[in-house]
């Protein structure tokens, strides 16, 4: 079966140190005299997996874990420090699902802003806008400014936009917790509907009845390192002891 994403000892790292709070001028005059203070801090550290078309692959790890920067490197918006990462198909990512609206809009205008920024056409918005409020059940809220809805109701239109298209690799970052429970039931069977369509799918979630519902193929990570990768249950068994015991990492 066709590898679909493949990431090898993936490791990324960012600068840290109080050279970040300092002027041009200060900056200059403390690395003439040595007298700053630079880290490096190891995010990822030597990270791989692969997935198969139609593999739903979950990472898990508690907060502090790398699990969000791991995305970032996945689509493409961070570069790996060390190691590659391999893309064989389009990729759609809901990371940050609020972002990227404007308060002042109405719900209606930031469904086209929405869908322009992923790059929807304008006809193509024009056939399924109906379709995006009916599922965001958003309806009587169309002409409402974005800003007076909750966060809940924000991220339903945002998911809604994003998961009209089919992709061949699908990029989740806690995004089924949105709305409520029966939103929740809905976006969960919207995203088996495009696994079963064969995408490769990332879901990062705390849940781990989703992870366990959902994933037949698991990732912990814990402070930027790689505990385990490979079949869903035993690893998920494994997590939870330590969540409860603190024991299971190697």
């Amino acid at each position: 079966m066709k590898t679909m994403l493949k990431a090898e000892h993936v490791s990324i790292s960012y600068k840290i140190g109080d050279f970040k709070d300092i002027g041009l001028k200060e900056w200059t005059m403390r690395h003439l005299k040595h007298q700053y203070h630079v880290e490096t801090f190891m995010a990822v550290e030597d990270v791989s997996f692969e997935l198969k078309k139609g593999d739903m692959l979950g990472i898990i790890g508690t907060n502090g874990a790398g699990k969000s920067t791991l995305l970032k490197a996945v689509i493409g918006v961070m570069e790996p420090r060390a190691g590659k990462i391999e893309r064989n198909g389009n990729i759609s990512a809901l990371l940050e699902l609020a972002s990227g609206f404007d308060g002042d809009l109405t719900v209606k205008e930031n469904a086209y802003l929405r869908g322009a920024m992923l790059g929807y056409t304008k006809e193509f918005m024009d056939e399924t806008y109906e379709q995006i409020l009916d599922f965001s059940e958003l309806r009587e809220f169309e002409e409402r400014p974005f800003k007076q809805l909750s966060t809940g109701m924000q991220s339903r239109l945002a998911f809604s936009i994003a998961s009209l298209v089919q992709p061949e690799i699908l990029i989740l970052d806690e995004v089924l917790s949105v709305g409520d429970g029966a939103f929740q039931e809905k976006s969960a069977a919207k995203m088996r509907e495009i696994i079963d369509g064969g995408a490769a799918t990332i879901l990062v979630s705390h849940s781990l009845n989703q992870i366990r519902e959902l994933c037949n193929k698991v990732l912990w990570l814990h402070k930027g390192k790689q505990i385990a990768f490979g079949e869903m249950e035993p690893i998920c068994d494994r997590y939870e002891e330590f969540l409860t015991s603190g024991k299971g990492l190697p």
